[in-house]
């Protein structure tokens, strides 16, 4: 019999949705087809997407807690940890300490601030969120906020319209001010077009790669209407996750980042006719294009 090879240990702290494919739902499927082993510490419990309007939130900050205290008696370790959305303050400095321990072993920790989108902060986040996830930002060998995140990250006007390439430069330097090593920033506008922006801490590079938005017909007016972008939640999660994959499977962070950009960008055509799509993208269905 031949013997499964298991490439990296990954932690992934993140919230668990019971009814949409986000965040922990999503990104542990990907993790463990990639061949990880895929463990997780969920920050809250959440009934299903915020995009329905209404939702119940379950907070496991205790949990944490005692949990990475009983790790640290057990002996546990990581090589990776993923971070996504923190319920608290306190949560916040949990985890952010036991990241620093981790990190002090070797352990690789890429952080999510998941706060927000399209300029404005999600239903139940605010400005103890951003505190929080400036704490997170300390840790991080690799951020990943999308324009609106770290647009509140660093106190930077939001700009629908877009930035200038100097401007996205400025905007990741004020981030790694902050802490982070590498970083990545999704949904920017950027001389006019779309882009995933960032610098690579290992060859003190900054990186632009460009991409085509996925559209669908508007259904009002004759003729269709105007288009207009396709919208999923959690997109980002699949975004950061394949990229974390890849990452620790020794890929360079651009060539890891166009791969992702690539796949999420078929995966999100593939399944623009949804009826619901705040349920997300079904990504059990498309893991063999991760291959």
């Amino acid at each position: 019999m031949q013997r499964i090879m298991v490439k990296s240990k990954i932690l992934l702290i993140s919230d668990m949705c019971g009814y949409g494919k986000v965040a922990a739902a999503c990104q542990m499927p990907i993790f463990s087809y990639m061949g990880h082993d895929v463990f997780n510490l969920p920050t809250m419990l959440i009934s299903n997407t915020f995009p329905y309007g209404k939702f119940a939130i379950l907070e496991s900050t205790d949990y944490i807690c005692e949990a990475t205290k009983k790790w640290n008696e057990l002996g546990f370790r990581f090589d990776a940890i993923v971070t996504g959305f923190l319920a608290s303050e306190r949560q916040a400095q949990i985890v952010a300490r036991y990241c620093r321990e981790q990190a002090a072993n070797g352990t690789r920790i890429y952080v999510d601030p998941v706060m927000g989108d399209y300029g404005k902060l999600y239903a139940g986040a605010d400005e103890r969120t951003i505190r929080c996830m400036r704490e997170m930002l300390m840790v991080a060998h690799l951020c990943v906020p999308n324009y609106t995140e770290a647009c509140l990250l660093t106190d930077v006007e939001y700009r629908p319209e877009g930035i200038t390439w100097s401007e996205a430069k400025g905007l990741i330097n004020k981030i790694r001010r902050i802490g982070a090593m590498s970083v990545l920033i999704t949904s920017c506008i950027v001389d006019g077009r779309h882009a995933v922006v960032g610098y690579n801490h290992f060859t003190a590079e900054y990186l632009c790669l460009p991409y085509e938005v996925v559209n669908t017909p508007s259904q009002t007016g004759e003729g269709g209407g105007e288009a207009s972008p396709v919208q999923f939640p959690g997109t980002g999660d699949i975004f950061s996750s394949i990229i974390v994959g890849r990452l620790q499977d020794g890929d360079t962070l651009e060539h890891a980042t166009q791969t992702s950009m690539d796949i999420l960008r078929h995966w999100i055509d593939l399944n623009k006719d949804n009826e619901d799509k705040n349920r997300g993208i079904p990504v059990e269905r498309h893991l063999s294009d991760l291959k």
